[in-house]
């Protein structure tokens, strides 16, 4: 009985400190399209592009010279 008891609150308690790690992001290209993201988006790669996922979980991959700004979002 007493496990079942902690158990919700314990787990509401891991999730509610794991949602709080992320940090929106808004990556906004030349062409004025706005990305929100879940996360910062990885550095810039090798090859010269950005990657992320923004919050629908589509996978995006632009150009590093396309990128006008990268700003923590609201």
């Amino acid at each position: 009985m007493k496990i079942k008891t902690l158990g919700f609150p314990l787990g509401a308690m891991v999730f509610l400190m794991l949602a709080g790690c992320s940090t929106p992001t808004v990556v906004t290209l030349q062409n004025g399209t706005q990305y929100l993201t879940k996360d910062i988006p990885k550095t810039k790669t090798k090859d010269g592009f950005f990657e992320f996922e923004d919050i629908s979980g589509a996978k995006v991959k632009v150009r590093a010279d396309e990128v006008t700004t990268i700003r923590q979002g609201d």
